[in-house]
């Protein structure tokens, strides 16, 4: 077994060392691993990026994929690269140590957020204008009482103190879960969802839920805030539905739980355009390895496949993950930030 290194990891080999140095140490590669550092991204947002023609871009990628340092998979004509995480110890540190604020990484992150900001445009004008409809969509999937059902089953009858419910859209879950809990917690960064839900609350007698606009990625609330923490048909939206994950993770009570509602990997890209989808589900083990690297554990999942004669074929997936931290009693509401 080899030794390890001061600080806890496995030391590098000599040879993977100067592989990875030599892919590293090229301008456009090094942008690109910068621009990763801040979350996994498509060829085509690249391009956009960095202003370089498709076929550029992918020998770049190629080249550092094939030195280890970044891992691509692909989603129907997509394809998505993020940085591994066996170099994750390596990189950071020289990403880290590079100068932020000057040109060209002040440029790049400038047409990152850019490029971030007209997805985030395109999603929130898509859910204002579809708000009032929302959950008329979502039923042409498998049906939301046959989701409700199962969310109830997976739960039990364990109390809920304090459940928060992360891109609530109009509220369904909150409507499910908030008459079983002491408390109940709402956020969306869409105001006019979060219009949507309130109502939907306040006609089911729900008015004391409290709906939040924030980002999920950077929830305005306490680390362990909540014993019960709910995603429901969230991830597929997001760029980085990891980082999603770990912010939920980072939420969850000693001895709470996590529960993500989503699609199983399908090929309907029309689902992009359509219903700004960006990511065409995701596999069982793809989310469990996530929630396990968030820290969680005992990660189970549930398929519903769609009815006979479904407009939408698309299966969905209930997985649900525990804290270990503190065995499987709750602990004390922490206060929200």
């Amino acid at each position: 077994m080899s030794s390890e290194s001061s600080s806890g990891t496995a030391p590098v080999p000599f040879a993977d060392a100067l592989a990875v140095l030599r892919a590293a140490a090229e301008e456009t590669r090094l942008r690109i691993l910068a621009l990763l550092a801040e979350g996994e991204l498509s060829v085509t947002d690249l391009t956009d990026i960095l202003g370089q023609s498709q076929p550029r871009i992918s020998r770049h990628l190629k080249l550092l994929v094939e030195s280890g340092l970044i891992e691509r998979h692909r989603e129907g004509a997509w394809a998505f690269f993020r940085l591994r995480e066996p170099a994750l110890a390596f990189v950071e540190p020289l990403i880290a140590a590079l100068a932020q604020e000057a040109p060209p990484l002040s440029e790049d992150r400038a047409r990152l957020d850019s490029v971030r900001a007209q997805r985030a445009e395109a999603a929130q004008s898509f859910f204002a204008r579809l708000a009032p409809k929302w959950d008329g969509l979502r039923s042409l999937h498998v049906p939301e009482t046959t989701v409700e059902a199962a969310v109830l089953d997976v739960l039990g009858d364990r109390p809920i103190r304090h459940v928060v419910d992360l891109g609530t859209g109009t509220g369904k879950m909150l409507g499910l879960l908030a008459p079983r809990a002491t408390r109940a917690t709402g956020l969306d960064s869409s105001h006019a969802m979060l219009s949507v839900a309130r109502a939907n609350l306040e006609r089911l007698g729900l008015s004391r839920v409290d709906l939040r606009q924030g980002d999920l990625h950077a929830p305005p609330f306490g680390r362990g805030s909540f014993d019960l923490v709910v995603l429901h048909q969230v991830l597929h939206y997001l760029d980085d539905p990891a980082r999603a994950l770990r912010e939920a993770a980072r939420l969850v009570a000693p001895g709470g739980r996590l529960l993500v509602v989503d699609f199983a990997p399908h090929d309907l890209e029309q689902l992009r355009e359509n219903q700004a989808h960006r990511r065409l589900g995701f596999a069982a083990d793809q989310v469990a390895g996530w929630l396990v690297q968030a820290g969680l554990s005992d990660v189970e999942s549930r398929d519903l496949a769609p009815e006979d004669g479904s407009e939408l074929p698309l299966t969905v997936t209930l997985w649900l993950a525990q804290d270990a931290s503190a065995g499987t009693e709750t602990a004390p509401e922490r206060a929200v930030a």
